[in-house]
């Protein structure tokens, strides 16, 4: 009996446990269920500049294989790269021509293996770009689709035939005339593209193409990568009656083409077909148009994508300057919205956008080294999955070219050439394009101070920015005080700090126009961000006296002054503190 009643007790003390332990786990926020997403540390590499191997001029993957150690070395966690498919190259890579093969410009697929298997050896994942909101128009599908009206892929493209008249306005963003219908007269049809003429949008209305795409991920998958960042993928379900749009849409266009249709649907299928089945990260380019819509992308009872990527920060800084309110009120409320479910990506930097320092912080030869560490701090040191874009650890800045004939971004030339056939201002034109032309982001990484900073040994694709014999890696790596070791200590504290990537966040003087602050604070440890954004010294003030917190990081040489009544902490000009509370 004595025997029964102990078994009996074992049993309902372990039903007990087991149901605490389901109360306590249902209890616990999405947000801290532990996945290697969260706690990566994305280094985003943009092939055609990193390094080049052959000296053709153009990076490549065997360049990017020879400075993985320098990749390692970073401390970062995965990689993601832009395209590296098959292309024409109308829009560097982003207008694919065949999804299962490398563009003769970057390698080979064994180069694409031993790339791979390189970043594996070294703990480093690789996210890979999907690209299939459109395609290439000299991929086969378009070819086929564009022969016949009774070809089996003219379904794969959006098509309006010529004699139902000319279709209703529909928005480019980057062809010349910003026309997104293209008549072609082998078929006597308009076919539609949002973005170059030569990237016809993929008609996802389709079972098949949709299965063709899930067939192109398993490929990739299969190989072993590790993830996918889903390009333009919210502008990729369409209502293909194409009704006529508001007069003067355009100028907001985004709740007319970003989250359309059955694109819930849509990604729902992908995850049962693809995400379901390997052990990859999904994210997306963008997040909708609202927390509602984002949410619905990435809440883990959704079966949708793991991850937002919202761009409202990025567009933010103008010529004239930003406003470091709106900033901070807009990255708390991303924090608020996220707090429980879902998860975000935090950067200020992709391939789309001008140097993070150029545009954020301050490029002048007094403030570029501390503003960069500044700017890293605040990106390494939010919740959400950081993304860094190459060069920014070096703190590279915009090149700022003066000639037309220095840019090659496609979109821009387009631009320029509008703007001539109507009469526009090319002059202020110009003056924007220095402060924001992507391809200010696009220039060579700045290895050293020989030619072409180490680029190449030919002539680059595009040109490499005059001060390159100022910042590059060599001059940076055995200094400790340079901004690249800085974003290594960055990248050692935050895996070594869990409450950096689940911590509660906190903003504190909200109010302070000057200085960003907040806490971060997990299983009873807490730390303490400051951060000023001006090139003067700030002052702010605190909740509490930190005059016994210990500092764990600065981005000055010499560490600050203690104050015993430090609740109110003046700030040098462009000054990072992280402390221990």
């Amino acid at each position: 009996m004595r025997l029964y009643l102990l078994s009996l007790i074992f049993v309902f003390t372990c039903l007990f446990s087991c149901t605490q332990t389901a109360i306590c786990q249902s209890d616990m926020p999405e947000s801290n269920v532990k996945k290697w997403w969260k706690q990566a540390i994305v280094y985003q590499i943009y092939p055609r500049s990193f390094k080049d191997s052959d000296g053709d001029g153009i990076g490549d993957l065997k360049g990017i294989i020879s400075k993985l150690d320098y990749i390692k070395s970073l401390g970062v966690t995965a990689v993601w790269i832009n395209p590296i498919y098959s292309s024409p190259n109308d829009d560097n890579g982003y207008d694919v021509s065949d999804y299962r093969g490398i563009m003769k410009d970057f390698g080979t697929m064994a180069d694409f293996d031993a790339l791979l298997k390189g970043l594996h050896q070294r703990g480093i994942k690789l996210v890979m770009d999907l690209v299939v909101n459109h395609s290439s128009d000299e991929h086969e599908w378009f070819k086929q689709s564009r022969s016949s009206r009774t070809s089996p892929y003219r379904e794969y493209y959006h098509w309006w035939n010529a004699e139902r008249g000319k279709p209703p306005y529909r928005y480019s963003l980057f062809d010349v005339n910003h026309d997104a219908w293209k008549y072609d007269s082998l078929t006597n049809a308009y076919y539609l593209h949002y973005f170059s003429r030569k990237q016809p949008d993929l008609n996802w209305e389709n079972p098949k193409l949709r299965h063709e795409v899930y067939d192109i991920m398993k490929f990739w998958a299969d190989k072993g990568i590790d993830g996918f960042r889903l390009d333009a993928f919210g502008f990729a379900a369409k209502d293909t009656s194409f009704p006529a749009l508001p007069e003067g849409y355009e100028k907001n266009f985004m709740p007319y083409y970003s989250m359309q249709g059955n694109l819930h649907g849509y990604l729902q299928e992908m995850n049962r077909e693809v995400f379901s089945k390997y052990n990859v990260m999904s994210v997306a380019e963008g997040a909708g148009n609202s927390f509602k819509d984002a949410h619905n992308l990435v809440d883990a009872d959704r079966n949708e994508l793991n991850m937002a990527y919202p761009f409202d920060a990025v567009d933010m800084p103008k010529p004239e300057g930003y406003s470091l309110l709106r900033f901070k009120e807009l990255f708390s409320r991303w924090d608020s919205a996220f707090a429980n479910k879902g998860w975000v990506s935090v950067f200020l930097a992709n391939h789309d956008q001008a140097r993070m320092v150029s545009r954020f912080g301050n490029d002048s030869p007094e403030f570029r080294e501390l503003s960069s560490k500044m700017l890293s701090t605040f990106i390494m040191t939010m919740r959400g999955t950081p993304y860094y874009y190459n060069g920014d650890e070096l703190g590279m800045t915009n090149a700022g070219f003066d000639k037309i004939e220095d840019y090659k971004d496609m979109a821009t030339l387009n631009e320029y050439q509008r703007l001539k056939n109507t009469g526009g201002d090319l002059q202020k034109f110009m003056e924007q394009l220095k402060f924001g032309s992507r391809d200010n982001g696009r220039t060579p990484f700045q290895w050293n101070s020989s030619a072409n900073a180490g680029f190449t040994s030919g002539t680059p694709w595009i040109k490499v920015n005059p001060n390159y014999k100022i910042i590059n890696y060599a001059a940076e790596q055995n200094d400790p005080n340079s901004v690249l070791n800085y974003f290594r200590k960055l990248a050692k504290l935050r895996k070594q700090k869990q409450l950096l990537v689940y911590g509660k966040y906190n903003e504190l003087d909200k109010t302070n126009p000057d200085v960003y602050a907040y806490t971060r604070e997990l299983g009873g440890q807490k730390m303490l961000v400051l951060l000023n954004f001006t090139k003067t010294a700030a002052r702010v003030n605190l909740s509490s006296n930190i005059s016994t917190a210990q500092l764990v990081l600065c981005n000055y040489d010499k560490v600050p002054q203690k104050n015993k009544y430090a609740s109110v902490v003046t700030l040098r000009p462009y000054e990072a503190l992280i402390y221990k509370l």
